[in-house]
């Protein structure tokens, strides 16, 4: 169960941020081609995935956020990367702010990442 849970998580993650990063492409080459149906709807789809394998391996390794540091990080790290990614697609009203916050989620991901890996928080 463990490793089915992992390689869906996994694969979960590298659908959130591929599709992430081609959004943004999309962003500033054809912001028309954010409208399609598909695209309102998958990044959705692979987030509830994502969460809901993250809830799956926290209950299958009894490790939970704020009872761990590195979960409780990795967790902190997520929400900071769906604000970033929030400003860089939607909000941020000019291209740099749109490039400062894509690249300051990409950041965020790969540190969540480290943590991810090595269990060991950052900062704390």
């Amino acid at each position: 169960m463990y490793m089915m849970a992992k390689h869906l998580h996994l694969t979960a993650v590298a659908l959130s941020i591929l599709l992430f990063i081609l959004r943004f492409i999309w962003v500033q080459m054809d912001p028309a081609a954010l409208q399609r149906k598909w695209l309102k709807i998958v990044p959705h789809v692979i987030d509830t995935i994502l969460l809901a394998s993250a809830v799956w391996l926290c209950v299958l390794l009894s490790q939970y956020p704020f009872a761990q540091a590195w979960l409780t990080f990795k967790l902190i790290g997520v929400i900071a990367y769906i604000v970033l990614g929030l400003i860089a697609l939607k909000k941020a009203k000019t291209a740099p702010v749109r490039w400062i916050t894509f690249l300051l989620a990409l950041g965020v991901l790969a540190a969540t990442a480290k943590v991810a890996i090595t269990k060991q928080p950052l900062f704390f």
